[in-house]
C-alpha cells in the first residue's frame, strides 16, 4: 500500500477514536455513493455527522483541512443526502472535518465543527 494511503488510513482510525472519545457514535466508516466517500458517519447529541478526515505530515503546504475543496463539499452533501434517505433518517446532519497532522515528531488532531459553512 503506498505510504499517503497508510497514513490517511493512520488518520482516519485516529479521528474515529478521538470523536469516540468525545461521545460520537460511529455509525459508518468509508461510506462510499457514487464518486464520493465519507469518511466517517456519527451521531452526537442527536444530530448526524458527517466527517471528513484530512491528513498530513506536514503543513508546509498548508493545513490539513485547507485541503477540503468546493468540489468535495458538493459530494460529501449528495452522499448524506443518500444515506438518509437509504437509512430513512430523521435527524438534522452536520457537516464537520478532522485535520490531523501526524509525522515522528508531531500528532495533533483538530475538530471543526460546521466546517462547511466556510465555503
Amino acid at each position: 500500500m503506498a505510504e499517503h494511503n497508510e497514513l490517511g488510513e493512520l488518520g482516519e482510525q485516529l479521528a474515529a477514536e478521538y470523536l469516540q472519545a468525545k461521545g460520537y457514535i460511529i455509525l459508518e466508516r468509508n461510506y462510499y455513493f457514487q464518486k464520493a466517500e465519507v469518511d466517517i458517519i456519527a451521531e452526537y447529541k442527536n444530530e448526524l455527522i458527517c466527517v471528513e478526515v484530512k491528513t498530513r505530515n506536514s503543513n508546509f503546504f498548508g493545513d490539513p483541512q485547507e485541503f477540503v475543496t468546493a468540489g468535495k463539499v458538493k459530494l460529501l452533501v449528495k452522499a448524506m443526502d443518500a444515506y438518509i434517505i437509504e437509512n430513512d433518517i430523521d435527524l438534522s446532519c452536520r457537516f464537520d472535518i478532522v485535520a490531523v497532522l501526524k509525522n515522528k515528531k508531531i500528532e495533533t488532531i483538530t475538530h471543526y465543527e460546521n466546517a462547511f459553512y466556510h465555503f
